[in-house]
């Protein structure tokens, strides 16, 4: 049989937790390329037959876990060779453009051979990364087994057009009319005995990143310069064990006036997700006019509010000062839906998409970069469920395990550093195509002057603010709409019973 054919398990089943779903049999094709372009999610699971003499197995290959993925980063490997898997079970956590992503397998079987190892990164969507067996079938069988039997990687859409250029590339001929010679027609190079150091060929992956992500957070906990580390791992890889059993070196600096320290710097490579939050940023900040609006406003009733509310309470639920301001977004969001609005090409037609609903995206801090998970429809929601969903979002947010989804959209943003003493005030970049994000500042006890004595002369009151800027698009938001929305979020805070409406 041909090392391309391919046979489909019937009820191949793949799923990723957070929501993302890939189900349904699929039929015999004549290459893999074929059933991955008529069905790319489930081109990830394929029942395979080599050239060489392998028992009957199944080939999971990198899934494209967003829209957006050309290629994921392998992160730790949940089941080793040899291990059963049920349906269900997590195999491998991924790390997309996105976020980094639980790979859940739907099958039963038995793991009999892990092709790609925990930190490669770069591997391209549909490459194989490991080859399953029905259970109690023998994986010794498989121990020779690589990625050239399942087919061979796929090539990265990154790296591709970057070969491709540096083998076409000419030198610009000084002569326009005159047709660039061809390459065969130059003189073969003269043969040169090359030289070797003797030592194991490399791939840029294991040149690129001689340890693994908690490698370095463990290294960085105990303060240990990986610089001055010998890799004991595969290929001169840094290990958990290596860190541990580092010991500083002491003695008398060496002659000539030299010290010897840690490294001056680092080089952190950026992981997948740090650069599409850059693209993105940047993109914003360069297609959309931003102009800023901030606004000094007393927060004191709505403590009061907050603690009388969290008192009531019997433990059931505990409201934050964010939960209060989401839902105080909303209302100004519906009282000038301008701000609620969005820069759109529709069939070759630019439209404002004005929103009937205010869905917050609510800005969240995580080991991997920011993300923006979404409160649906806060118009619609009361303050105790807005408080559980943001919590909820929060906590999957940070491990890594929020739905598409659930991050992807949203009308407006809030960014709140509040919670940061340091912090008066700070604009932030839209999040597009939104038109309008707010930055919420810490809160303060300012003087203000209190009510007039019988004797004429005016004390002196304390009174909780927080100044709150926002940032509009100009293309959908004019200068006076801004206003107008900062003065309704301004009413609606400062008079937090009208949240209760």
């Amino acid at each position: 049989m041909s090392a391309t054919t391919i046979l489909s398990r019937s009820s191949g089943q793949l799923s990723l937790r957070g929501g993302i779903a890939l189900r349904g049999g699929y039929s015999t094709s004549r290459c893999q390329e074929f059933v991955a372009r008529r069905t790319p999610a489930l081109s990830a699971l394929s029942r395979y037959y080599a050239s060489k003499s392998f028992p009957p197995h199944t080939v999971v290959s990198m899934p494209a876990l967003s829209p957006t993925m050309t290629a994921g980063n392998i992160g730790t490997w949940q089941k080793k060779v040899g291990d059963s898997i049920a349906p269900g079970d997590v195999l491998v956590e991924i790390e997309t453009d996105k976020a980094q992503m639980d790979f859940e397998f739907q099958e039963e079987g038995t793991i009999a051979k892990i092709l790609k190892e925990s930190g490669e990164k770069d591997v391209a969507v549909g490459s194989p990364i490991a080859v399953m067996v029905e259970e109690g079938e023998d994986v010794s069988a498989f121990e020779s087994f690589s990625a050239e039997d399942a087919g061979g990687d796929k090539a990265s859409p990154s790296s591709a057009p970057k070969e491709e250029a540096s083998e076409s590339s000419e030198p610009p001929s000084d002569t326009p009319d005159t047709p660039a010679t061809p390459k065969s027609s130059s003189p073969a190079p003269e043969p040169e005995e090359s030289t070797s150091t003797g030592g194991r060929l490399e791939t840029s992956l294991d040149r690129g990143s001689p340890y693994s992500p908690a490698v370095k957070k463990l290294a960085l906990e105990k303060g240990v310069p990986l610089a001055s580390l010998k890799g004991s791992g595969p290929g001169g890889k840094i290990t958990k064990s290596d860190v541990e059993k580092y010991k500083p070196t002491s003695g008398a600096p060496p002659t000539g006036g030299a010290t010897t320290g840690p490294p001056t710097y680092e080089d952190i490579p950026a992981s997948s997700m740090r650069k599409t939050i850059a693209n993105r940023l940047t993109e914003s900040f360069n297609k959309n006019p931003h102009y800023f609006v901030a606004s000094t406003i007393s927060v004191s009733k709505l403590l009061k509010l907050r603690e009388a509310l969290n008192a009531a309470s019997d433990g059931k639920y505990k409201l934050s000062v964010n939960d209060f301001l989401v839902k105080a977004l909303a209302i100004a969001g519906r009282k000038v839906p301008a701000a609620n609005s969005s820069w759109r090409e529709v069939d070759g037609q630019t439209v404002i998409r004005q929103h009937n609903v205010v869905d917050v995206s609510v800005a969240v801090a995580t080991p991997i970069g920011l993300m923006t998970p979404i409160v649906a429809n806060v118009g619609s929601l009361g303050l105790q469920s807005i408080s559980a969903q943001i919590k909820d979002l929060g906590k999957r947010a940070r491990d890594g395990k929020l739905k598409p989804e659930e991050y992807q959209g949203g009308t407006i943003t809030i960014s709140n550093m509040g919670m940061n003493s340091a912090i008066d005030r700070f604009t932030a970049v839209i999040n597009p195509p939104q038109a309008t994000i707010v930055a919420i500042g810490t809160t303060k006890k300012v003087a203000v002057p209190g009510e007039e004595a019988e004797d004429g002369t005016v004390g002196v009151e304390w009174d909780d603010q927080i100044i709150i800027t926002s940032s509009f698009d100009h293309k959908v938001v004019d200068g006076a709409v801004g206003g107008e929305f900062m003065k309704e979020l301004k009413k609606v805070i400062e008079n937090p019973l009208e949240l209760m409406l």
